[in-house]
């Protein structure tokens, strides 16, 4: 098979994976039903991913390396972080609101001491370097100068390389402190009594749904690291709003007749409008 087609069936069966567990999230709140659940559909997913890759030949360098740097960690890191959310809550102590708070906090300093322990390669991870990408993300090729997983001999060397494992860490931690910090700041509010919101939506919902989709497929939030029910639940304790099962919006959106775009254009050509208005202001 050609690569770019691969990677095309690659980028399908992602989209479909998230798809699937965003409908997880909908059926269930409880986060260790919702990651039971969605740790299943992931390990399908990597099965089939792995089935596609350990045999293929890549055509160049750059493609075996874009594979390993840039596509698989986006399926492992759902694996990790939806492993840790539970074991996360399902030891989560039945206590109150300030043992459960440091209970949470403790898990943030542990991130804090992985980073610190992957410091030199975060670093490199942050600046998007490359100019060691083809040793630690091209298959049977490595640096044993450089800090290797004691298990790295028990890895499937048709599947794996050096370091695209640590790049699922890191997409995954990071999704991982959100949760965290989001955890900590509800048990906060709990306490405290939430403050009320100055802004409440008065357009259509859908409108809403439209934009907060389309910013999320730009990766407007957190670099692209969260789920889009994360996104929403935050819209809408913002706005004072309910977005309902704003998945079933969003199929609809994708398939009406006058286009899937229609609040967005409707703002761009009000925006236009408004500068063409005042263009002497």
């Amino acid at each position: 098979m050609v690569t770019k087609t691969l990677f095309r069936k690659i980028k399908k069966l992602h989209d479909d994976l998230e798809l699937k567990i965003h409908e997880v999230y909908d059926d269930d709140q409880d986060m260790v039903k919702v990651s039971e659940k969605s740790l299943i559909l992931i390990d399908e997913s990597i099965r089939t991913l792995k089935e596609m890759i350990s045999n293929h030949h890549f055509e160049s360098l750059s493609e075996e390396v874009y594979f390993f740097k840039k596509l698989k960690p986006e399926f492992i890191s759902k694996f990790i972080y939806y492993s840790t959310i539970l074991d996360l809550e399902s030891h989560k102590p039945a206590a109150g609101k300030k043992v459960l708070k440091k209970y949470y906090e403790a898990e943030q300093e542990k991130l804090k001491n992985f980073y610190v322990s992957q410091s030199e390669f975060y670093s490199y991870y942050k600046r998007n370097a490359s100019y060691l990408d083809h040793k630690i993300f091209v298959r049977n090729s490595y640096d044993l100068k450089m800090k290797l997983s004691f298990g790295f001999y028990n890895f499937d060397a048709s599947f794996t390389t050096s370091h695209d494992h640590l790049i699922a860490r890191f997409i995954a931690n990071q999704q991982f402190d959100q949760y965290l910090k989001k955890q900590i700041e509800n048990l906060i509010d709990t306490v405290k009594g939430k403050a009320i919101s100055p802004l409440a939506w008065s357009a259509s919902k859908v409108g809403l749904i439209e934009l907060v989709y389309a910013l999320y497929h730009m990766r407007c939030f957190n670099g692209g690291n969260i789920e889009l029910s994360e996104v929403v639940k935050f819209v809408e304790k913002s706005l004072d709003t309910d977005l309902g099962n704003f998945h079933k919006t969003i199929f609809e959106i994708r398939n009406r007749k006058q286009g899937p775009t229609k609040f967005l254009q409707l703002v761009s050509d009000n925006l236009n409008q408004h500068f063409v208005n005042n263009e002497s202001e």
